[in-house]
């Protein structure tokens, strides 16, 4: 192919002892007229490539109905009102509604109608406790910078709001819905330079009041890139905060009495371990830990000593399970009226509810699993009471909701199930083990659709492995279209995510992130040694850190597959702190001021191990100009050196969007995206679409 010229500069560094070469710096500037040209030519290039595939149209027609499935949010209760999402197929984006003791359901926050070229995005929402007032926060365009309002819930009237700043921020509100506490950014101008996304502060904020007159509550002094969160406890007595840098997997926690002298006290600081905390209906201070316990925990103690705030004095409730990883809790009254707790494990990254004795007593029983899947999360009324609702996918099922009776032996019940636009294929799901370079287990999910022919076919192995990220099934659009069409699609659970808890993500992270590559490699190697596939049809796709992965597979082990696709990638290792969010993954990866870990990073970094001459497979980078977590500059980077290096005739693709960012997006521009990756996939692994009677894809 003639690819764009790109001009090679002779930048070579001495970082640390390191002679570090970047001939691409200058794609880092977006706005370099050089850059601005080159990008231009990508775009061309990319136009014809991708609008040539042949199977394109037909993938964008099977993606249109499976993408617009609907999908439905757990339930917050306040009171008889019940505050939840719902998007329905045909709907762009999700809506906000809340559901009257009599039934009747209203729209509180529709994105669409707040900006109908679809750009806007509701980023995150909570309702006082009260239920009377609701915080939510919207973005636009794809750069997740969250803009706080305040509703009257009966009205609908807005009654604060915008207040800026409020990226990532939680809210926790007091009695009355007077008051919350927030979490916002200090002002550009009083922070240095580049250093804009950071320097958050917890604050206490008065409805409809200036948010420059609101209190500071905490994080003075904190490490410039700290996260806060921020909870009450139901009768405003008790405010919990807690802090982590960056995505470091500790977290320090403070706890104070707000009925009393308000002073923050430290409950855990400077541990390596994560705990969650708050006090719930029981007045007990409940604390989801693993500290000392990398499977996680759920125990008690007394918020109002804290002699039993230190973890020697903490009472198990649920204890750490062997072989099972504890997600998630909440509390539920028994059929005696007994408090009781519902808790979430998870096992090969396939979740299972059980019932455990709210005094320590140990587990009650096991709740009727509704499926091979994954449970998002379980809520129940903050007042009390026997239900408890269950949020609920697998590969078939969007996002629905289930509802469980702690006063019966049923299993859980549909009460909410999301709507699917098209047929979804009839699945097998095959779940299996490679075996990683030192000998570790990888477990793997593999898709196909049943009734499908003899092996081998062209498959797709994704995967993400890092940040503590578990990949459990979930409804997937994409994996739905590539299977109805007569692939494969394989799903493995990598070191660096946390399918098997703490001691599996940190097994895969900083000097051992090399583990992360390793098991993809075996996961693909196994699904041809397995006759699933074979090397010339393989694929590999991942995304963001995942996109590091496959960056990464690519330049270790080109031969391995035949077709990558790379999205919103990270991608350069030795400058990613310097760009977006990046400094405040470097617990994950480790930081290139470091000699040592300079040297991790070099190690596996994509871009600096391009090799001259080498037959890459054809490659998909796919980047978008608003994404303020990964920037662009990494794709355009690695597509530079790819188009320079390959002696294949595979081609390079560098896919941009403008107007979206790495998050939430409008269904429509997911289907245009979703279609050019398929489609390249089918295109270089050898995959025809099955039709089905009547000619069209099926």
């Amino acid at each position: 192919m003639r690819y764009p010229e790109a001009p090679w500069l002779d930048l070579v560094e001495d970082l640390h002892g390191h002679v570090v070469a970047d001939p691409y710096r200058w794609l880092e500037d977006a706005d370099d007229p050089r850059t601005v040209a080159w990008s231009e030519a990508q775009d061309a290039l990319a136009t014809e490539v991708l609008s040539g595939l042949p199977q394109r149209a037909a993938f964008a027609a099977r993606l249109e109905d499976l993408v617009h499935a609907g999908a439905v949010g757990l339930p917050v209760w306040r009171g008889d009102r019940a505050f939840s999402t719902r998007r329905d197929p045909g709907q762009e984006h999700g809506v906000l509604r809340v559901t009257e003791a009599d039934g009747t359901v209203r729209v509180l926050v529709d994105p669409m109608a707040l900006d109908p070229a679809g750009t806007t995005t509701l980023d995150a929402w909570s309702p006082s406790i009260e239920g009377d007032r609701l915080a939510y926060q919207l973005s636009t365009g794809g750069d997740e910078e969250s803009r706080l309002f305040v509703l009257d819930v009966a009205t609908g009237e807005v009654l604060d709001g915008p207040v800026d700043r409020c990226r990532y921020s939680p809210v926790a509100w007091l009695p009355g819905g007077e008051e919350l506490f927030y979490v916002r950014r200090l002002a550009p101008d009083l922070v240095p330079a580049g250093e804009e996304q950071f320097h958050r502060r917890v604050w206490r904020h008065r409805v409809g009041s200036d948010p420059d007159d609101d209190v500071l509550v905490h994080g003075e002094g904190s490490d410039p890139a700290s996260y806060f969160g921020v909870h009450t406890s139901r009768d405003g007595r008790w405010l919990v905060v807690s802090r982590s840098v960056g995505t470091a997997p500790r977290d320090d926690v403070w706890l104070a009495d707000l009925s009393g002298d308000g002073v923050l006290r430290e409950l855990q600081i400077g541990v390596d371990a994560q705990t969650s905390a708050w006090v719930a209906r029981d007045g007990r201070l409940w604390l989801m830990s693993d500290r000392g316990a990398p499977r996680w925990r759920l125990a008690v103690a007394d918020p109002a000593d804290p002699a039993t705030w230190a973890p020697e004095a903490w009472r198990d409730v649920v204890p750490e399970q062997d072989g099972a990883v504890l997600s998630d809790v909440t509390l539920v009254d028994g059929p005696d009226g007994e408090l009781q707790v519902l808790a979430v494990h998870a096992v090969d990254a396939t979740d299972r509810l059980s019932v455990w004795a709210a005094d320590g007593s140990g587990r009650l029983g096991d709740v009727p699993a509704p499926g091979a899947g994954s449970v998002s999360g379980v809520v129940s009324r903050p007042e009390g009471g026997s239900e408890a609702w269950v949020g609920y996918t697998d590969y078939a099922t969007p996002p629905s909701v289930l509802r469980w009776d702690a006063t019966s032996s049923a299993a859980p019940e549909d009460w909410e199930r999301a709507a699917v636009a098209g047929a979804v294929p009839e699945l097998t799901v095959v779940e299996t083990h490679a075996t990683s370079a030192d000998g570790t287990p990888v477990h793997l999910f593999v898709l196909s659709a049943t009734g499908t022919p003899d092996r081998p076919r062209p498959a797709v192995l994704y995967g993400y492995g890092g940040f503590n990220v578990s990949l459990t099934p979930a409804y997937s659009a994409q994996a739905l279209s590539w299977v109805a069409a007569g692939g494969v699609w394989a799903v493995a659970n990598l070191r660096g995510g946390s399918e098997h808890g703490e001691e599996w993500h940190r097994a895969g992270m900083r000097e051992r992130k090399q583990n992360v590559f390793d098991d993809f490699a075996a996961a693909g190697e196994h699904l041809v040694a397995q006759g699933w596939t074979t090397h010339r049809q393989l694929g590999i796709f991942g995304g963001s850190n995942g996109g590091l992965l496959v960056g990464a597979t690519l330049t270790q082990r080109p031969g391995l597959a035949a077709a990558v696709v790379c999205s919103a990638p990270l991608l350069d290792m030795v400058r990613y702190e310097l760009f977006g969010l990046g400094r405040t993954w470097n617990d994950e990866y480790g930081t290139a001021e470091d000699p040592t870990e300079l040297g991790w990073l070099l190690g596996y970094s994509p871009y600096h191990a391009v090799r001259e001459g080498t037959a890459y497979p054809a490659v998909l980078i796919t980047t978008f100009e608003s994404d303020t977590r990964v920037h662009p500059l990494h794709g355009r980077k690695l597509a530079a050196a790819l188009q320079h290096a390959t002696s294949a005739e595979a081609p390079v693709v560098l896919r941009r969007e403008v107007s979206v960012g790495h998050g939430a997006r409008a269904v429509s521009r997911t289907v245009g995206l979703a279609a050019d990756q398929l489609a390249f996939l089918a295109q270089h692994t050898g995959l025809v679409l099955q039709e089905n009677s009547s000619g069209s894809p099926g």
